[in-house]
């Protein structure tokens, strides 16, 4: 739970893409990064200095998944404010159904695993807040709160 008595906290915004094909998602498996290793994420970032969020989404599908994305194929479908223990989150889910070049693993050191899943077969090992992302995505809920544990 947040410090009530803290003043103020670190707010950290990051954006995701949402890989959408023949009803599957792509998910990421992290590795080697001392968060949340052995389960699946989406292709996602901070949101650099000055830098805009539609932006880093086709800066980190392109560093991460070695695919360009143009701008007006990206759709922006779900936000999500997030509490963690000392700090906030404002994340920025985009999807996207085209792309340009084939998705692979561009960050073996930190990722050991691509995969297309199911859209109602998600691994059981998908970070929660992911998870809860792409529920509400495909409730069509375009904003959501979640309290990390």
């Amino acid at each position: 739970m947040l410090n009530p008595k803290r003043k103020y906290y670190t707010v950290v915004i990051s954006s995701y893409v949402i890989f959408c094909k023949d009803g599957k998602f792509l998910l990421t498996r992290r590795y080697n990064t001392g968060y949340r290793d052995g389960e699946y994420s989406l292709p996602a970032g901070h949101i650099e200095d000055r830098e805009f969020a539609v932006a880093a989404a086709l800066r980190e599908a392109e560093e991460e998944v070695g695919v360009k994305i143009r701008e007006e194929d990206l759709l922006p479908v779900h936000i999500m404010h997030r509490h963690c223990d000392d700090h906030e989150r404002i994340e920025f889910f985009f999807a996207a159904e085209k792309w340009e070049g084939e998705l692979k693993n561009m960050e073996p050191a930190k990722c050991d695993d691509v995969s297309w899943f199911s859209v109602d077969k998600i691994p059981s090992n998908v970070i929660p807040y992911v998870r809860s992302a792409l529920d509400q995505y495909n409730k069509g809920n375009f904003l959501s709160e979640f309290y990390e544990i």
